[in-house]
């Protein structure tokens, strides 16, 4: 593993997870499955697998960094590498990268974000292992997810027709937009689209090369040239680079635009837990078919439910079906499943309104 990095994107603010998920406190820090553990600390343990410890990078916005320390307080804080703004991810890993290609030029970087929900941590390990060896070929390697529903909120990855079996290694052919329902059910009925997981795997010295073929600007304000990295001054030139930087996405600065891409078929539990009916197909079900978090709430004549109140909450919900009840720190969302959308609508509406319950 001497040569096994990750980095763990962690900067995120989550406002599809309302009222739980604030910009205080986003979802990635949250246990949003009742399990004990925070999503942050469930990817880190999962990327331990990987890699050592003392490999593993968390990359995440400056306000967040003692709320990541005091997650995982077994890291260094120079593992801690802080973002002054968000700029999408192509800067996130152009920083991350530069930094441990100036510690080992031999380091092979796996990107994940900190709040996907992946079961099956040995088939995981598996996939990756197999994902850093296509790597060292100076290949730029994604995780694809086997559709399971012609969803229209996920970008997909199209590979060459064929047998497509998890752990197979695939050139990928282009990379497909978000699609239309219409485009969404070809896509899946062909069987060779799969959706885009947000996972990379590279060498460093691959994605910095990528980085400088296809966005020079942004490469040479984080380039390891520059000089400051693992030293005083590193902060000061990271904080140039992104006030400088474009807001650029990894997928539309390299992805998109590079020859040498290749896709593992992944054939493990996944789920990007982008909203609250996300997690639904994760959680214990009761015999109604709710999922409940909190230790005293009564579902009567109630199914379908999304539930999370907090331990000290006596609840009563009667007659409800397909709906999110979440409580949090004196907000209250009672919202059906299928509005689940109109969410980020809502919240500037009330953030004008109720402005002191976002401070």
């Amino acid at each position: 593993m001497e040569n096994n990095y990750c980095i763990i994107m962690a900067g995120g603010v989550g406002s599809r997870f309302w009222p739980m998920s604030t910009p205080q406190k986003p979802k990635q820090f949250l246990d949003m499955l009742g399990l004990g553990k925070s999503l942050l600390q469930l990817t880190f343990e999962r990327l331990k697998l990987i890699a050592p410890a003392d490999q593993i990078y968390i990359v995440t916005n400056v306000h967040y960094a003692d709320l990541v320390h005091e997650q995982i307080p077994e890291i260094d804080r120079g593992q801690i590498l802080t973002e002054p703004q968000r700029k999408n991810t192509a800067p996130c890993i152009a920083y991350a990268a530069s930094k441990i290609y100036d510690l080992n030029p031999n380091a092979v970087l796996t990107i994940a974000p900190s709040d996907h929900l992946i079961t099956n941590e040995q088939r995981f390990t598996h996939i990756i292992n197999t994902a850093i060896d296509q790597a060292k070929k100076d290949r730029l390697v994604t995780l694809g997810i086997k559709p399971t529903r012609p969803d229209t909120g996920y970008g997909y990855i199209e590979f060459e027709a064929g047998a497509a079996n998890g752990g197979d290694v695939k050139e990928v052919k282009q990379f497909r937009e978000k699609p239309n329902l219409e485009l969404a059910e070809e896509f899946v009925q062909a069987g060779n689209f799969f959706w885009n997981s947000g996972i990379f795997i590279w060498k460093a010295g691959t994605i910095l090369e990528a980085l400088k073929q296809f966005v020079p600007k942004l490469h040479e304000l984080f380039d390891p040239a520059q000089g400051f990295y693992n030293g005083p001054k590193e902060q000061e030139g990271v904080d140039h680079g992104f006030e400088t930087c474009e807001d650029i996405s990894i997928d539309y600065a390299v992805m998109e635009n590079a020859k040498n891409v290749d896709v593992v078929l992944a054939d493990f539990d996944w789920s990007d837990l982008g909203t609250w009916g996300s997690l639904y197909g994760h959680m214990k079900l009761d015999n109604s078919g709710n999922a409940v978090v909190g230790d005293h709430v009564y579902m009567k004549n109630s199914s379908n439910c999304i539930v999370n109140l907090p331990a000290n909450k006596l609840a009563l919900i009667e007659g409800l079906d397909d709906h999110i009840v979440v409580e949090s720190d004196g907000m209250l969302m009672i919202l059906s499943k299928k509005d689940e959308q109109n969410l980020k609508k809502h919240l500037p509406d009330m953030h004008e309104h109720s402005s002191e319950f976002f401070k």
